[in-house]
């Protein structure tokens, strides 16, 4: 195969799929190509933990508000891509107050809706959380099935033109100097099922963890941090709320219901290789225990799997920010600054957030390419959202099954 484009988007995650879906309907010509199925990254890797910004509220305004935003314009397109839980946060007896006190007020200066109940009162409606509950927030956090979303993305980009092409590594990148002697990608190598050549006009790298990687290629530096964090799925059935613990974020401080069954996580450990790392069993002990704090019978419960992820965090952003707490906030790199006209990266961030990375990204490529066409991703539904069993034939289609949903897609 070999091929032009006016844009090539390589990854296949949430915001890879994200970008192509919104340059498809700007009617931009756009070419995705992802190594493996669609959804293999971080996307299909995650808690899949719907943020409201309550998490951040108190430590990054911006990042919360972000969150807040996306996290109702998800639920207004996602339709079955989303599950319309709540979340809670829980004082447990030895957490620190303050904190509480902190994140409930940074809530209400921004916007986010809370609602404080006493210990009492939340062991009445959730008899089954740590009795030493002091006090708990109902806020409204959610559930995304990734798998689903993903594909859902990809699937609407292809109906308004886009190519989505999996099982296709990018294997070289070759430069050249255009008539005014300015460097750009001038050809993709693809390998895989493709085996051929893509000539774009701009080159999107939207590959999370390894973009330093495919940076590599095109001759520029990009400082990636990555570290992993195992997730643990256990039988559990008919909890409602997304569960975290009201503490400086750490260790097992999360649990994200699904039907019948809840996902434990998680961890923060750096690694050096996202495809080559330890997967630790202190890891597996350590969550499985702090999430008993809040759950206590989760630690008797049988677990149908157990998978890491790795998140894509940017050095230099987390370097500035500095250590667990921080917000997983996005970067939009425009590597005509590293002498590489059209090239251009996004990084870090967070799957809440994939479609406002998505917008903005694609904002820049259009500016790039002379385009003028307003993003429309925040008004158009997800196609067949509301069918589970048409959004799972989407899954199928791009091989988008990942392990934070695999009991409740195509099922």
């Amino acid at each position: 195969m070999n091929s032009r484009t006016d844009v090539l988007v390589i990854g296949g995650g949430a915001t890879g799929t994200g970008i192509a879906r919104d340059l498809a309907l700007r009617d931009v010509d756009v070419t995705l190509v992802e190594r493996d199925g669609l959804a293999s990254g971080a996307s299909g890797r995650s808690h899949g933990l719907l943020h409201s910004g309550a998490r951040y509220a108190e430590a990054d305004e911006d990042g919360a508000r972000e969150c807040l935003r996306e996290n109702r314009i998800l639920r207004a397109i996602g339709g079955e891509c989303v599950r319309h839980t709540r979340g809670l946060f829980v004082q447990l007896a030895g957490d620190d107050p303050t904190y509480f006190d902190e994140k409930r007020a940074a809530c209400e200066e921004i916007g986010i809706p809370t609602e404080v109940v006493d210990g009492n009162a939340i062991r009445a409606e959730l008899p089954e959380l740590n009795h030493e509950v002091e006090r708990a927030m109902w806020v409204p956090d959610g559930v995304v099935i990734p798998s689903r979303l993903v594909a859902a993305n990809a699937a609407d980009a292809r109906d308004h033109g886009a190519e989505i092409l999996t099982h296709a590594p990018v294997t070289s990148i070759t430069l050249e100097e255009d008539e005014r002697g300015e460097t750009e990608i001038a050809r993709v190598s693809i390998g895989g099922d493709i085996d051929g050549t893509i000539e774009p006009a701009v080159v999107v790298n939207a590959t999370g963890a390894y973009a330093g990687q495919i940076g590599e290629f095109a001759g520029v530096s990009i400082e990636m941090r990555p570290t992993r964090g195992v997730m643990i799925s256990v039988e559990y059935d008919g909890l409602e709320p997304v569960l975290n613990r009201c503490r400086d974020p750490d260790d097992g401080d999360i649990i994200v219901p699904h039907d019948e069954e809840v996902v434990l996580g998680t961890t923060s450990v750096p690694v050096s290789d996202p495809d080559d790392y330890e997967q630790a069993e202190w890891e597996i002990e350590e969550t499985i225990t702090e999430c008993a704090k809040l759950l206590p019978d989760v630690s008797d419960r049988t677990a149908t799997r157990t998978w890491w992820g790795v998140r894509p965090l940017y050095e230099p952003d987390e370097a500035t920010r500095g250590g667990r707490a921080i917000s997983r906030g996005s970067v939009r790199l425009d590597h005509a600054e590293d002498g590489v006209e059209n090239f251009v990266s996004i990084v870090g961030g967070k799957l809440t957030t994939y479609r406002e990375m998505a917008e903005m990204t694609a904002d820049l490529l259009c500016e790039k390419l002379g385009v003028d066409a307003q993003c429309l991703t925040a008004e158009v539904q997800l196609p067949n959202a509301n069918d589970p069993a048409k959004l799972d034939e989407y899954v199928r289609e791009f091989d988008a099954q990942g392990p934070t949903d695999t009991d409740l897609v195509t099922r």
